[in-house]
């Protein structure tokens, strides 16, 4: 399957194929493109496709393909730093010293990042840079790349991520999210802007509580009693369930106020909302939502906040 499993991206991939195939591998890769662009899985099929012996690389069904893919190789490293926005300085020098040591298994070794790096960072990195080992390559990838130190970026060869044809998109959203209605799926295609990650990101939002259920259509049809339903037995809930679930209730609410606004909405029920309360409702609503939740990590209780919006929500 090698680089087909990346959705569209033709030219791209068709670039990688003959490149790749004939051994002319980059020492830096840029991968740009937004969120949910398929970065990090095209970051994967490269390095695959680097370090697949196959004729068709990468096969994606050898031993190394397995490994790289599943993220066990031992020389293909990927470099973060999940605490911090940016990859702290220290674990780019790290990583920099490394790179010296030669690879375990295979003839090249792969360096991933997968997180932005600040400029103290890029300066790091840009020491092995500009003289690497003849076996390393460093995959960098980015949401902005206009950000990146024009020394850094003057090294790469960077692969831009394209949006998705609508129809490629559609049938990938309706294979992933067989109960998703045609709405869902067209108002996750209108607000992703084309790409696959976004889209389905937002169709995932869809995965609600049964509370946030009742909440919802309670709250549509005015219902005073069903939101009791909903809110009484939330009075025992923990800190942390309980703002999830109101954060959740103020998103949906959120949603029927873009649909007010000609946006569509993902959600049936943020489309229930909008058909059944006016935008000054909906407003109404979204302040009282965002009150509570300040409440709540105010350490004011649970209790106290569903009593409180037993009565305001009336």
């Amino acid at each position: 399957m090698g680089f087909e499993s990346l959705l569209g991206n033709e030219r791209l991939k068709e670039n990688l194929r003959v490149s790749v195939g004939r051994g002319r591998i980059s020492h830096f890769y840029l991968l740009s493109g937004p969120v949910g662009s398929g970065k990090r899985t095209l970051a994967k099929l490269l390095s695959a496709a680097i370090l697949c012996q196959s004729s068709e690389k990468p096969c994606l069904s050898c031993n190394i393909c397995r490994k790289v893919m599943e993220s066990t190789h031992p020389d293909c490293i990927t470099v973060d730093d999940p605490e911090h926005k940016n990859v702290a300085v220290k674990i780019v020098r790290d990583a920099r010293a490394d790179m010296y040591i030669m690879p375990n298994e295979s003839s090249r070794k792969i360096y991933i990042f997968p997180q932005e790096l600040g400029v103290e960072g890029q300066n790091a990195l840009l020491k092995i840079l500009e003289e690497p080992p003849p076996y390393g390559v460093f995959i960098l990838l980015s949401d902005n790349p206009e950000k990146l130190l024009p020394t850094v970026r003057s090294r790469c060869t960077e692969l831009s991520l394209l949006a998705l044809p609508e129809e490629t998109l559609r049938q990938a959203l309706r294979r992933e999210f067989p109960e998703a209605d045609a709405q869902s799926i067209d108002a996750a295609i209108h607000r992703s802007g084309g790409y696959l990650g976004q889209a389905k990101a937002l169709l995932s939002e869809g995965a609600i509580s049964p509370q946030t259920e009742i909440f919802a259509q309670c709250f549509a049809r005015r219902d005073t009693a069903g939101l009791l339903q909903a809110l009484v037995p939330m009075e025992k809930w923990k800190r942390d369930q309980a703002i999830a679930e109101w954060q959740t209730w103020l998103q949906l609410l959120e949603g029927g106020l873009l649909c007010h606004n000609g946006q569509k909405a993902t959600s049936p029920l943020a489309r229930q909302l909008a058909d059944n309360r006016s935008s000054f409702e909906l407003m109404q609503a979204i302040g009282l939502l965002q009150k509570v939740i300040e409440y709540a990590q105010g350490n004011v209780s649970v209790a106290a906040i569903c009593g409180y919006l037993q009565w305001a929500l009336r």
